[in-house]
């Protein structure tokens, strides 16, 4: 499917303009205007920062958003410090968005989208409180807490999750191509426990489906990579494994959204069994946690959220579409 034309477009941002908080909407840099010119992009991914201003300790007061393709994170910078747009890279296709607080956190956030268009380059031009706010585009629509949202990473120890408070440095890209887009983030330096090893991560998304890939790479062997879904009170774990044993997914279905209490959301994880050490609860997440290796990890996360046009908004039908999906990697051993 493809996004809608540029009047659409336009339309969603005149809207936006005035659900801001203070009703005033930045001007669009050079990249995110040439973003609106390819409004029948299939995927998209970006990453927005200030420039103009100035660091305060750990905030980043004045300036401006501007698109750049990378970053290495300032030493000054960690979460809530109003440099990155929306607190991270964000990337999406037709059907959803997500964003990953690039910061300790290391959390993967959902964007729900009730429309087939391109929304990224709008959400939070207004110092990222807007998207919090229900707006005709969607909104964001999941509370990561202290968890790894759906799908973020980090290690198993000590019987909680290790984020990435103690990194030597961390450099992100985006990057768009014609039939995919992704982010690439490098951790330099990444310690836990008595272990410092790099890391390198890849969230990929593509034209059809809700899911993005996601590949690990560690530069020595480690144990305890790990993988999640927030955990939420009265909504429920489902596993289900694929009929030759070479793929599982774990799911949560049910109201587990910011929007109110009815609102219903599914999200998932299909894995690789061999893969696997063990599936726990931890103290925010149902966990995956992944063999000791140095060898690339693949995972697909996945966010199904009701109000998404022409969306999923049953947990059978949010089942079955799991089930097709996990019949397809035990065909293929791939979902793109």
């Amino acid at each position: 499917m493809k996004f809608k034309n540029g009047i659409v477009l336009v339309a969603i941002t005149s809207v936006m303009a005035f659900s801001c908080k203070d009703n005033k909407e930045q001007p669009q840099t050079e990249l995110q205007e040439e973003a609106v010119k390819e409004a029948d992009r299939e995927t998209y991914a970006e990453l927005s920062v200030k420039t103009g201003g100035q660091w305060e300790g750990r905030e980043y007061k004045g300036g401006t958003f501007e698109n750049v393709q990378e970053i290495t994170l300032p030493e000054d910078h960690t979460d809530h410090s109003y440099y990155i747009r929306y607190e991270g890279p964000g990337w999406e296709n037709s059907q959803v968005g997500y964003r990953l607080y690039l910061d300790w956190r290391n959390a993967i956030d959902i964007f729900g989208k009730k429309v087939d268009s391109l929304v990224l380059p709008y959400v939070g031009q207004d110092n990222f409180d807007s998207y919090h706010e229900e707006a005709p585009w969607g909104q964001d629509i999941l509370k990561a807490g202290n968890s790894l949202g759906i799908g973020g990473y980090g290690r198993y120890m000590n019987d909680t999750v290790a984020h990435f408070r103690n990194v030597q440095s961390t450099h992100a890209e985006v990057s768009n191509s014609a039939n995919s887009s992704s982010v690439e983030i490098t951790y330099e330096g990444w310690e836990t426990g008595d272990k410092v090893i790099d890391l390198d991560a890849k969230l990929a998304i593509y034209p059809d489906g809700r899911y993005t890939r996601v590949e690990l790479s560690p530069s020595e062997e480690i144990e305890g990579l790990t993988t999640g879904i927030v955990k939420f009170e009265d909504v429920p774990l489902m596993q289900k494994e694929s009929e030759a044993g070479n793929w599982a997914y774990i799911a949560t279905y049910g109201t587990q959204t910011l929007v109110n209490d009815e609102d219903k959301l599914g999200m998932a994880i299909f894995y690789k069994k061999n893969q696997l050490e063990q599936q726990l609860e931890g103290p925010d997440d149902h966990l995956l946690v992944f063999n000791s290796t140095s060898d690339k990890v693949t995972y697909y996360l996945l966010g199904a959220w009701e109000q998404e046009k022409g969306g999923i908004i049953s947990e059978e039908a949010f089942i079955s579409n799991l089930d097709e999906l996990l019949n397809k990697l035990d065909s293929n051993d791939n979902l793109q």
